[in-house]
């Protein structure tokens, strides 16, 4: 996808990577050698996943610190997520890179205040050009997904959300369809399929379709089976919200 081979996630990703690998693999062969070993098409694909994973990362060292600290609270929820969603292995990669990203944020804005932010709309503006709207939808719903994982979504994690998906090209609809995923209320179930509690059953229907168009987890499948599995359980809970309409409504 060309995610980490140039642009502002290039660049970030230089600093992070680099500074791990020279942390991580002093003699520079052991950590490589599996990699070139394996076949084309699958390193294609891990390269894929990677940079969506990194991306995510780096979108989500904005949202943690959007109230200016980090919880320990907040850093065992993100492990927790990652093993969740991306396996074990992910946890302690995954924590190294948010630490890292952590270090540069608090560089770049003691040198100059609110760079780090420009750098990450900057960032999602690259990845609004390289990623289409379901992998846009994806990468926002697991940046909810994180924001929630503590059991409470703070109101500065909402207006850095709220930035993020504008410059990713997402709407507000779409953004609190995300933030609603999983409740229980007729209310939410509405927000969910991004209507009013006013729509005809016509438009109900209507609104459901779209979003499986939207949501199908094939159109993410590129990005790798774990991030299939996400959109696969956001499915489940978009289906939910249809269900409990579709009960209210009698239809």
């Amino acid at each position: 996808m060309g995610l980490l081979s140039g642009g502002p996630i290039g660049a970030l990703a230089g600093f992070v990577l680099g500074a791990m690998f020279d942390t991580i693999n002093e003699d520079g062969l052991s950590t490589t050698e599996g990699v070139y070993a394996s076949e084309p098409q699958q390193r294609v694909e891990e390269g894929t996943r990677n940079g969506f994973l990194f991306s995510l990362l780096t979108l989500a060292s904005y949202i943690i610190k959007a109230d200016g600290r980090i919880m320990h609270s907040e850093m065992e929820a993100m492990r927790q997520f990652l093993r969740t969603n991306f396996g074990d292995v992910a946890v302690s990669e995954g924590e190294q890179v948010m630490r890292r990203l952590f270090e540069q944020q608090k560089k770049m804005d003691a040198e100059r205040p609110g760079s780090y932010e420009q750098t990450i709309l900057a960032c999602c503006h690259q990845l609004r050009a390289i990623l289409n709207e379901p992998q846009r939808l994806q990468l926002l719903s697991l940046l909810v997904a994180l924001s929630k994982a503590d059991g409470h979504v703070a109101t500065e994690e909402i207006t850095a959300l709220r930035l993020i998906s504008r410059e990713l090209g997402l709407s507000e609809a779409e953004l609190n369809s995300m933030l609603n995923l999983g409740s229980t209320t007729l209310k939410d179930a509405y927000a969910v399929l991004e209507i009013d509690e006013t729509a005809t059953d016509d438009e109900v229907r209507a609104a459901y379709k779209r979003m499986v168009v939207k949501h199908h987890p094939d159109r993410v499948a590129s990005l790798g089976e774990d991030v299939r599995a996400a959109a696969e359980k956001k499915m489940r809970e978009i289906n939910e919200a249809k269900e409990l309409i579709y009960k209210a409504r009698g239809l």
